[in-house]
């Protein structure tokens, strides 16, 4: 299975409103509809998109299957904040029927998810908000290989 991991755009600030509440800015927003216009163009968009109950999340995942001119996003409350690998990949067992599936959500979670396929500890993966990853996990195994790791500002130089 391909997983591809869109961590969420830039958001209003948390002393606005609570952190989960936090919207997105027209800046995510774009964000999430570049992600899309890429993945669309490259021809590797995912068959289902799950995302966080977080506002800023939903709303990314949202931009994201509106402009992909895909079905909505499923809603799924193991993607909030605090995520741990091990919930993720068991979570992701009960969609086995896709071969390219893309979660919406949070930091660390998504740098630490990464790492924990990968098998390494070093930190050495970031996501920005508005980045896009790819892991390719083998289901016989909890481990994979990085498949790409797209920062936002790259995505910003797609053509519309």
């Amino acid at each position: 299975m391909d997983l591809i991991l869109l961590r969420h755009g830039k958001a209003e600030d948390s002393n606005i409103s609570g952190d989960f509440s936090r919207v997105l800015l027209e800046k995510g927003r774009e964000q999430a509809r570049r992600a899309a216009q890429l993945l669309k163009i490259a021809g590797i968009l995912p068959e289902i998109v799950l995302t966080s109950p977080l506002s800023r999340a939903r709303e990314t995942a949202e931009e994201f299957c509106k402009t992909a001119e895909m079905p909505g996003a499923v809603t799924q409350n193991w993607l909030a904040c605090g995520m741990a690998p091990e919930t993720a990949l068991k979570e992701l067992s009960a969609f086995p029927e896709f071969k390219r599936i893309a979660i919406v959500g949070h930091e660390p979670d998504f740098s630490q998810l990464i790492q924990w396929i990968l098998g390494t500890t070093d930190g050495g993966v970031k996501m920005k908000k508005g980045a896009i990853a790819c892991v390719r996990i083998s289901p016989l195994s909890q481990h994979g290989m990085l498949r790409y790791l797209i920062p936002p500002k790259l995505a910003d130089d797609i053509d519309d």
